[in-house]
Parts: C-alpha cells; sequence; structure tokens
C-alpha cells in the first residue's frame, strides 16, 4: 500500500469543500489530468478513506423550520440510549458526543413546535435536562486542516507506510504495517469466524 500524499490530501480538502466538483476540475488544482485524479479517488476509495460522497441540502432555502443547537445534561450512561434514538430522529441534522460524555445537536422544527418536538424525541428518555439555543447563522466547513493524516494497522495499531499491505475481508477493508501483522490478525478472524 502506498502512503498518502500532499496530493492526497489536497484532492481530500477539495472534495471536501465541494463532493461534486469533476476530477477535471481537481487536476487543474492538483497539476493531474482527470483520469489520474480519478484513479486517486479510487485507491482512496478502496482503502476506506474515502466513504461515500454526499450533499449539503441548505434547508432555510426549503422553509424546514427554526434552527436550534441542544445541549443535554445526561448522565454518561445514556450516552448511547441517547444517541441512538436521536442519530436517525427526523429533524437532526448533526449529532455530537463531547468528551464529557453529554449529547448536543442541530436540527430544524417548526417555530411555534420547537418544545413539542423536543419531548417527542426525549419520550421515555432516561434524561430530560436540556439547553435550546435558536441558531441565527451556520456555516458548516468541513476541513482536513491540521489533521495528521495515517492508516494505521488493523493489528497492532502502527502507522501503515509503503511496506504495509491491504485486504478485503467479507467486505470490509483492513490495513497492515506487515505481513505477519496480516497473517495473525487473518488466522484471528478465521478462529472467531470458526467459532460463531
Amino acid at each position: 500500500m502506498r502512503e498518502l500524499d500532499e496530493t492526497d490530501m489536497e484532492i481530500l480538502s477539495l472534495l471536501a469543500e465541494d463532493a461534486r466538483r469533476s476530477f477535471s476540475s481537481i487536476g487543474e488544482e492538483v497539476d493531474l489530468s482527470g483520469p489520474a485524479v480519478s484513479d486517486r479517488v479510487k485507491r482512496l476509495e478502496e482503502a476506506d478513506i474515502i466513504n461515500g460522497f454526499t450533499i449539503d441540502v441548505n434547508r432555510a432555502q426549503l422553509r424546514a423550520g427554526v434552527p436550534v443547537f441542544v445541549q443535554f445534561e445526561n448522565d454518561t450512561s445514556a450516552i448511547e440510549p441517547l444517541r441512538s434514538r436521536l442519530q436517525d430522529a427526523e429533524g437532526i441534522e448533526h449529532l455530537f458526543v463531547t468528551a464529557e460524555g453529554k449529547i448536543w445537536f442541530y436540527g430544524r422544527a417548526e417555530g411555534q413546535n420547537v418544545r413539542r418536538w423536543i419531548n417527542s424525541l426525549l419520550e421515555d428518555a432516561p434524561s430530560t435536562d436540556y439547553s435550546v439555543t435558536l441558531v441565527d447563522d451556520l456555516e458548516w466547513t468541513p476541513s482536513l486542516d491540521g489533521t495528521e493524516f495515517a492508516i494505521t494497522c488493523a493489528e497492532c495499531g502502527n502507522t501503515v507506510d509503503s511496506e504495509g499491505e491491504s485486504v478485503r475481508i467479507d467486505g470490509d477493508v483492513y490495513h497492515f504495517c506487515c505481513p505477519s501483522c496480516r497473517s495473525r490478525f487473518e488466522d484471528q478472524y478465521q478462529r472467531l469466524e470458526e467459532g460463531a
């Protein structure tokens, strides 16, 4: 497996800004041809670094309600129940878990029904203390700046460099720093499969 280089990082940054950007447009920015960019993106997908492309819908243009930011005062034992309840709930666009174990989210609700909407989300929930902030403006700018980008070995956790290997097992891609880590991982995986 080859290491990620500056060009890969530039391509990732450009795609984070606009996932619909054409490969030829990206190529002009990184001094590659469109097909060369396409090959790099395909390798990044195969390495499980890019996990699909998405759109950013401007819900304000759709009159989709009042933007709100909600912070729960939950016990750490309530993290998973709240997360599973909220992650697919209607109107929630971004769900966060803080380092302190609090659940926060950003979403949109009908103007006169914010309290009812939140109460419906919390029905039978282990925690009901929360604060609501009405959001005036929102700018969501994903960035790779300042991110140290390194693929880690699925077996030992070391950084995978150009000597590393990748393998697809049951549809998932795993990266390894050396052949012995790959072998140990595959042996353990097979034993677990046989024991299941």
